[in-house]
């Protein structure tokens, strides 16, 4: 769906990558305790209601998340210049296969993770 006027404060962002098969108990264990820093610079950079969903049959983490600032590109550079989230990326980027051709971790030039597009949303009353 096109974001409307009145959802340009708060956008979810749904992304896609591959778990690299050996990795699965580490990446589960890891983020049972996802270090306080990364946290609190998500939270900094208007980042709220992150998941990660695992797709065992595909190997797959699909992300989702809402931002909720005004400066996405901004947010997403300063989250990118964090050194603790820079280590934590490290870390992850090895136990995960980038769907982008070129991709050689989190923070480079080719996106880590592949966007995916949202095709139906239903948000109900509140």
């Amino acid at each position: 769906m096109p974001a409307t006027q009145s959802d340009q404060t708060q956008r979810r962002i749904c992304q896609v990558i591959k778990l690299k098969p050996e990795a699965e108990a580490e990446y589960k264990a890891i983020h049972a305790n996802v270090w306080p820093g990364v946290l609190a610079c998500l939270e900094r950079h208007h980042i709220t209601d992150y998941s990660i969903h695992y797709f065992p049959l595909l190997h797959l983490l699909i992300a989702n998340f809402k931002y909720t600032g005004d400066d996405f590109e901004a947010d997403m550079r300063g989250i990118g210049q964090d050194e603790v989230t820079r280590k934590w990326w490290k870390v992850t980027d090895a136990m995960q296969e980038s769907f982008q051709e070129g991709a050689v971790g989190s923070g480079g030039e080719v996106p880590w993770w592949t966007d995916l597009e949202e095709v139906f949303r239903f948000e109900g009353k509140p």
